[in-house]
């Protein structure tokens, strides 16, 4: 069972941001099996109406980038390309550039 975290609107926006970049990223880039995103801190469907599904790479950047978001020590949160503490880190900041792009 999820443990409740409580979310900020702020926390959900950014979220819901990041899951709609990679769900398209990865529709468009990524053949093969997509599988249900879940996030085991909580409940995604309560940031997201519907499922989404992603490959287990994107699934993965995904999961990392909520964590990320929810160790964000900075409020208000900076953008993440004009923040001075880079959270991301190795692949993954790579990864999360062609996502954003």
């Amino acid at each position: 069972m999820a443990k409740k975290i409580e979310l900020s609107p702020k926390e959900k926006a950014d979220m819901r941001t990041l899951m709609t970049f990679v769900e398209i990223y990865c529709r468009e880039h990524h053949d093969g099996q997509k599988v249900p995103f879940h996030f085991r801190p909580f409940d995604v469907t309560k940031i997201e109406k519907e499922e989404i599904r992603v490959c287990p790479d994107c699934a993965k950047l995904l999961t990392y980038g909520f964590t990320m978001r929810l160790k964000c020590p900075h409020d208000p949160k900076p953008m993440c390309k004009k923040c001075e503490t880079q959270c991301y880190h190795g692949d993954y900041k790579a990864k999360i550039r062609a996502v954003m792009k």
